[in-house]
């Protein structure tokens, strides 16, 4: 549900593999302004505008991908209030 005073858009963010390490974080609560379609894109230039890690662990070309509410999805995938969103890079098999 969205928040009647703020009207923000609540997410619960998981960070696994490399992406662990790198931010020192298995994950955290994450607040965006509304968007009027908020996208896994909007989460991840949020993310990147922290600098850092952030930045250069999302930066465009590095190879990540998204889950929302445990599905791959693509970064132009709406999200919305409530959802878990997690972030990995690829999984390779051995």
């Amino acid at each position: 549900m969205r928040d009647s005073v703020g009207n923000l858009v609540r997410l619960r963010l998981v960070y696994l593999a490399r992406l662990r390490e790198a931010f020192s974080s298995a994950g955290e609560r994450l607040e965006l302004a509304p968007h009027d379609a908020p996208t896994v894109a909007a989460v991840v230039a949020t993310l990147r505008a922290r600098g850092g890690a952030f930045e250069s662990e999302l930066a465009p070309g590095r190879a990540v991908r998204f889950a929302v509410n445990q599905r791959l999805v693509r970064a132009d995938h709406p999200i919305a209030d409530g959802d878990e969103v997690a972030i990995f890079p690829p999984v390779t098999g051995g």
